[in-house]
């Protein structure tokens, strides 16, 4: 068990950083609503065409409150904060960036926010590239597949990925481990799929995704 600290929650690495984990909630809910203006800011430097334009507006702005959302009722600690406001700050860069290609990542069936219980949790990548291009499991950095932040220990097995294996559709089930996961825990990972045009990168996006372990 962790040491509690006085209000009866687990104790918070992060807790030297804020005088309150409430406190520091305000803190990360106002630099989210600030920081969504620079990607709306991208979004009017693009020019795109109205539909687009509107569409991307959209997904930076249903984040930004549903990221605040999970900040004020879901996230426990300092820690759990960091994992929330970073997952939005990476959804924001995605929705900014806009979806060339069809491209989903799910968690017992849902995407984007989700639930699950501590163990082994399922992750199904979907993906499918425009005419003539396949798609394939990308990299986060070069030496880095995915990009993970949690507020416990938990990996991605990477044992039944293919190097390079390209398709025409990609449907993959990746493992989480997140059996040292306890209920309240949030885990916050990015999953990066190329698009490819005869066997060079054409397009990649990451997908991030947040789990709330119930």
């Amino acid at each position: 068990m962790l040491p509690l600290d006085k209000d009866g929650l687990p104790y918070d690495e992060g807790s030297e950083r804020a005088s309150s984990v409430e406190d520091y909630k305000v803190t990360c809910i106002q630099f989210i609503e600030d920081i969504s203006n620079d990607y709306l800011a991208w979004v009017d430097y693009y020019k795109l065409p109205p539909e687009e334009d509107k569409k991307r507006r959209d997904r930076i702005l249903a984040t930004v409150e549903r990221t605040n959302e999970w900040i004020a009722k879901v996230a426990t600690t300092i820690k759990g904060v960091d994992v929330v406001m970073d997952d939005g700050i990476q959804k924001m860069a995605e929705s900014t960036a806009g979806n060339p290609f069809q491209i989903g990542v799910f968690v017992n069936n849902s995407s984007g926010y989700t639930l699950a219980k501590p163990g082994i949790i399922d992750i199904n990548v979907k993906a499918i590239g425009r005419e003539e291009c396949k798609v394939k499991l990308g990299w986060h950095q070069k030496d880095k597949r995915f990009l993970v932040s949690s507020t416990s220990n938990v990996s991605i097995d990477e044992s039944n990925i293919v190097e390079g294996q390209e398709f025409d559709l990609l449907d993959l089930h990746l493992k989480i481990n997140a059996q040292d996961c306890k209920p309240r825990d949030l885990i916050s990972f990015t999953v990066i799929v190329s698009e490819m045009r005869e066997g060079q990168e054409h397009e990649r996006r990451g997908v991030t995704t947040i789990i709330h372990i119930m």
